[in-house]
């Protein structure tokens, strides 16, 4: 069976509009020649598209080639660093840890995106609802929401319209915001669309409905979380004090710590300390991370 090609992705793949739909409509033209050059080599590494999603969705204004150079310095200041204070090995060892850095920063910032998000999707929903009660399409309604709600959702809907006038379908839009999002609440608003715009109904009652159940979810997950801040708030405890003690030892007796990095097994137990203390954290979190 051979596929049905979109018409609208074809012509813009013909005009190189594909990952600028895809960005939002966020423009990345004006790079550095070394940032092109880094680019294509993440591209042959297959790893462009990846850490583009990831750079929306922590909404950081970056191209993959100034990531991509931005991992390379802070690899090589990390290997310099360890290097001369350890020899190679250790070098490597802390170029690891600060090519790390970039990547749980992003980690961080989506997690926070994506709560900001779930938190206001209800009150969005209900600002949709009487836009299209009032006689707004749902076009309109859009439109409305990306210049009244307040951020992360004001950016994402202002990708969206973005999108549809450079000839997206509404439809392809949203899908493609809900990858950006990555909500459940927000997957069932963009089915409920798409099935109503393919088979018809009520779309204002069927968000209400949905924004009822999600409003009742956010409530119950705030509850949550407030019976389990005390045992993150000891997690968090848990992991820094060691690397806070280990900080402040190295500067009130800064010869402390040398036996560890000396040639021989002695150099494992910091990795070793540092790896039980992660694993440690990791248990906690996935304790008191309680799905609702």
């Amino acid at each position: 069976m051979v596929p049905v090609k979109d018409p609208v992705e074809e012509r813009l793949r013909e005009y190189g509009l594909t990952d600028y739909i895809r960005s939002g409509g966020r423009r990345q033209e004006e790079r550095p020649e070394r940032f092109r050059l880094l680019e294509r080599l993440v591209h042959g590494f297959g790893l462009a598209e990846k850490w583009q999603a990831m750079l929306l969705r922590a909404n950081v204004p970056m191209t993959v080639g100034e990531f991509a150079a931005l991992l390379l310095g802070l690899c090589a200041a990390g290997f310099v660093i360890g290097a001369l204070r350890g020899g190679p090995v250790v070098g490597a060892m802390v170029a690891g840890v600060f090519c790390f850095i970039p990547f749980f920063y992003m980690k961080q910032r989506q997690a926070k995106r994506k709560q900001a998000f779930a938190a206001q999707l209800p009150d969005v929903l209900t600002l949709m609802v009487g836009s299209l009660r009032s006689g707004y399409g749902l076009s309109q309604a859009i439109e409305l929401l990306a210049h009244e709600v307040p951020e992360p959702a004001a950016t994402e809907f202002q990708r969206v319209i973005r999108s549809m006038s450079l000839g997206l379908p509404l439809q392809k839009a949203l899908q493609l915001m809900a990858e950006r999002v990555e909500s459940d609440d927000f997957d069932l608003v963009v089915t409920a669309i798409t099935v109503q715009y393919e088979m018809g109904g009520n779309l204002s009652t069927i968000l209400e409905n949905i924004s009822s159940t999600i409003r009742e979810r956010v409530r119950v997950l705030r509850e949550v979380q407030v019976l389990t801040a005390q045992q993150r708030m000891t997690g968090n405890v848990l992991a820094g004090l060691p690397i806070f003690l280990a900080v402040a030892l190295s500067f009130i007796s800064p010869g402390y710590f040398e036996p560890f990095f000396e040639p021989g097994w002695p150099r494992i137990l910091p990795l070793f300390a540092g790896g039980m203390i992660a694993i440690g954290f990791l248990i906690i979190r996935k304790i008191v991370d309680i799905k609702v």
